[in-house]
């Protein structure tokens, strides 16, 4: 019996929380083990399974034939019936407070079908997102190790957890822009008070993050998306201040085979893909700055106004993803000539629906990466060593803004002051602000020549992290020997 477990390979399940940015790191990871021999399950429901089938249909078919690699199976359960509309299954279809806690019952109903696969399959070790803190639990009672993956940096891990044990911002001044110190960081990091998220105006989220972060500190340990050369000193504050156990695996999306496509399956991929290729491809190296604020990010009509104002100041030819068809009301905030200067497509160009955002920024016309700092994003372009301006907006992504702009020095803040989501108002940025932003990032002075040239560096660690006998790669390797010990420490 022994030996016959020795010889199966690895099962490895994947529970992915059920939003874009969560899921395509998940296929990504999938990819990556599953070429090291790894058998694994993505469980997931059906609208959020056409968001990765191309990706994992596209990792299969590179894979089949290969020695030594494993398809990837994507486990389809119904989204439970919580009365939601049909199709809204993921966290941008949510367009309500109601909604979203309507949400949050469904990804507890989960459970169900969790355990059901459990006790059928029996695998090897559960990758769990962290928002489903009803993991570790279930994944206890089947005897299986929990590790977490929450799909954030460790610096930002490391900010968010002294954060949930010493809510420091009871101890700050009232005033939005007091300085809150995060205490016993391996660095000085400082937010100011309207960047961080209120206990006691939020705390129902507080207590929320709060058991996500005990959960996690229960697992077997922590998978993350980024690579020990980024991060070194967080790695260290993690595993030995900390206590934790982590594997640094990423970028992931450097193991994805289907760069031109991956993520699109909901609404296809913008019809206007193959065109903004095209017209990077006449654009001078590093002349174009690429805007982008991923799928949760919602702008108002302002803050539109701005920005395309910012891009038009700036001088630089640019590509903007922005969601959806034209509408009426697009019309109204747009700036005067913005409209017509679109149409001919000299200096910009819009870009509707889903973007190739990876070959959009590993292409030689972009020298700029105009971000909402979501770390998929951010570590996108950290892995194609293209600096960036930093606009962030809530959840993590203050904290990759500090890992930016201040410790990685890659980057130029435009002043976001506001922890916001995108239900609540915001100080309206000025777009010479802005157009300032992106001149010292991509302009010819000695500031932006310094940030250009640490990016590049980055981007070249973290590709090499990846390769075999890089950092990642060999941390994929720790993971897999470690499970394949304890499995045989439980059936021997």
């Amino acid at each position: 019996m022994a030996i016959k477990d020795e010889q199966r390979p690895l099962h490895i399940l994947f529970l992915p929380y059920l939003a874009p940015g969560h899921l395509i790191p998940i296929a990504d990871m999938a990819a990556l083990f599953a070429a090291r021999g790894v058998k694994c399950s993505i469980l997931t429901t059906p609208v959020n399974a056409a968001t990765i089938r191309s990706a994992v249909d596209r990792a299969n078919d590179a894979s089949r034939g290969t020695e030594g690699t494993q398809a990837i199976d994507i486990v389809v359960v119904p989204f439970p019936d919580v009365g939601l509309p049909p199709g809204v299954e993921c966290g941008p279809a949510l367009n309500s407070e109601a909604d979203r806690e309507t949400f949050s019952h469904a990804m507890r109903l989960l459970r169900d079908p969790f355990d059901r696969f459990m006790s059928e399959n029996r695998p090897d070790a559960v990758v769990s997102d962290s928002f489903f803190d009803w993991s570790v639990d279930a994944a206890a009672e089947h005897g299986v190790p929990r590790l977490t993956f929450l799909g954030i940096s460790v610096f930002a891990r490391a900010c968010g957890d002294t954060t949930l044990r010493n809510n420091p911002i009871e101890a700050a001044a009232e005033h939005p822009d007091a300085l809150v110190l995060l205490p016993g960081l391996p660095h000085r990091v400082e937010l100011r008070r309207s960047q961080m998220m209120e206990p006691k105006k939020q705390p129902e989220q507080w207590t929320f993050f709060q058991r996500v972060n005990a959960a996690d500190q229960r697992s077997f340990g922590e998978v993350f998306n980024s690579f020990h050369e980024l991060e070194p000193d967080y790695l260290k504050h993690h595993t030995t201040t900390l206590g934790r156990r982590a594997w640094l695996v990423g970028p992931v999306a450097l193991a994805s085979k289907d760069v031109a496509t991956r993520g699109g399956a909901n609404d296809g991929l913008s019809p206007d893909a193959d065109g903004c290729l095209r017209w990077l491809d006449v654009k001078p190296a590093g002349s174009v700055v690429y805007v982008s604020f991923g799928t949760m990010a919602i702008f108002s009509q302002p803050e539109l106004r701005e920005l395309a104002c910012g891009l038009d100041l700036s001088g630089k030819n640019f590509v903007w993803v922005i969601g959806g068809a034209v509408t009426k009301q697009e019309l109204e905030w747009m700036p005067d000539g913005f409209a017509e200067q679109m149409a001919r497509g000299e200096r910009g160009l819009i870009v509707r629906g889903w973007a190739p955002q990876m070959l959009i920024l590993n292409h030689p016309a972009v020298g700029g990466f105009v971000t909402h700092c979501g770390w998929n994003s951010t570590l996108e372009a950290i892995s194609a060593g293209v600096p960036m301006v930093t606009w962030p907006r809530f959840a993590d992504q203050f904290y990759n803004e500090k890992q930016v702009v201040e410790h990685l020095k890659v980057g130029v803040s435009v002043g976001s002051t506001e922890y916001a989501s995108r239900l609540e108002a915001r100080r309206v940025i000025g777009g010479e602000v802005i157009a300032e932003a992106i001149g010292r990032v991509m302009g010819h002075g000695e500031e932006g020549a310094a940030i250009r040239k640490r990016a590049k560096e980055l981007g070249e660690k973290a590709r090499r992290a990846v390769e075999k006998g890089g950092s990642s790669y060999d941390d994929v390797g720790r993971l897999m020997d470690e499970l394949m010990a304890r499995r045989s420490s439980v059936t021997a």
